[in-house]
């Protein structure tokens, strides 16, 4: 048997419904002002203002306007570390849209999740000779053999979530990294935490160790939350990205048993987990619309999209524009290819709720499709 969130008020619910009424403070993703019952107004006041800023549909391009004309003829490669995984297999829809556009040709390999498989996937990719090659989600100091050959065989190498902050790396060499500022990512979903409880929640964090930008997405959530005080992480879920779907639900079992109505809030670095999830909170009675409160920090797939917009067990996400990033990637291998630098742009964080997204399955801003034609067309 579940805990069930308790209906009845008690005398002592009663009394913190009055206060919360006095201060101005409410629990959810929508609570309004007031100083934080747990001491942290400062926190709690900057959380909120940035979470208004990060829910704003500003959808102008503030990307690249310039750079290489197309350069004939090209082929990419993306390995995938899981095309089970929803972010990166939205990426590699965008690199497939994008060479289209350009007029390259693309082919996918999946890495299925483990070492083995990704370093069989990029060494196949290297084989075939192609004028690069996509690491798509996983940590290429993993396959530095395979790595190794790429840069001898010079087959430039793009990173999507690679490594940790965007823009070249020389160790491991990529021509540049393409994603969302990790930092950013980390600190709006937990502000969106801090904003939406009042500065009172207790947390799971949902993460896969496995993953070093996962883990370092993770720790920085953790010091996020950190910074007010009335917030607790209750637990800290290490779930692999290939065994989310079979452990993610005996997961969740087990944190309403040990947890119940203490567990409020839930932050994952990938919506898929909530996917996982969803069963067993449902199975257990909890309501779709929380709590607890979910959110994703990261990536943004349609079916996270889903979730929030039905209000079923995800209540927001910090969506990676995943299909302009692949149109990103493709831009970014045209200026290598052309003997030109990196963009060096960075996309900024949003946050998608029900109340912002219009129905949406994506966080697809606009204006880079007709911005990227433009430069290629010369």
């Amino acid at each position: 048997m579940y805990p069930k969130r308790k209906t009845p008020l008690t005398a002592a619910a009663l009394l913190t419904a009055a206060a919360a009424l006095v201060s101005g403070c409410t629990s959810g993703p929508s609570a309004g002002g007031g100083p934080s019952p747990a001491g942290c107004p400062g926190t709690l006041a900057k959380a909120k203002a940035a979470v208004g800023q990060a829910e704003k549909n500003d959808t102008s391009w503030h990307g690249p306007t310039t750079g290489p004309a197309a350069v004939p003829g090209k082929s990419i490669v993306y390995v995938a570390q899981t095309m089970t995984n929803p972010g990166v297999a939205g990426v590699a829809k965008g690199v497939e849209e994008a060479a289209k556009a350009i007029g390259w040709r693309v082919r996918i390999i999946d890495g299925e999740g483990g070492p083995a498989g990704i370093q069989a996937a990029l060494s196949q990719a290297v084989t075939l000779g192609p004028s690069g090659i996509v690491i798509g989600g996983f940590d290429p100091r993993l396959t530095s053999q395979q790595m190794a050959r790429a840069r001898a065989a010079r087959i430039p190498v793009v990173g999507w979530h690679a490594v940790g902050s965007p823009g070249p790396s020389e160790d491991p060499a990529l021509f540049t990294n393409v994603t969302t500022k990790v930092e950013d990512v980390a600190r709006i979903s937990a502000d969106w935490v801090i904003a939406g409880s009042g500065g009172a929640a207790g947390v799971v964090l949902f993460t896969d160790d496995s993953i070093p930008f996962a883990r370092n997405k993770a720790e920085l959530i953790k010091q996020g939350l950190a910074a007010c005080s009335g917030v607790r992480i209750l637990s800290y879920e290490n779930i692999p990205i290939p065994d989310a779907s079979s452990r993610t639900p005996q997961s969740v079992s087990s944190l309403l048993s040990r947890f119940g109505d203490e567990w409020t809030y839930s932050v994952a670095i990938n919506d898929l987990y909530f996917a996982d999830a969803a069963p067993a909170l449902r199975a257990a009675g909890e309501p779709g619309s929380g709590p607890p409160f979910n959110i994703g920090a990261g990536d943004g797939d349609t079916s996270a999209f889903q979730r929030i917009n039905s209000r079923q067990f995800q209540a927001a996400t910090v969506p990676e524009p995943l299909n302009q990033q692949g149109w990103q990637i493709v831009d970014e291998f045209n200026r290598a290819f052309a003997g030109q630098p990196a963009s060096g742009y960075v996309a900024p964080v949003h946050i998608a709720t029900a109340a912002n997204s219009d129905g949406a399955t994506s966080w697809d801003p606009s204006g880079y499709r007709e911005a990227y034609r433009r430069i290629w067309g010369g």
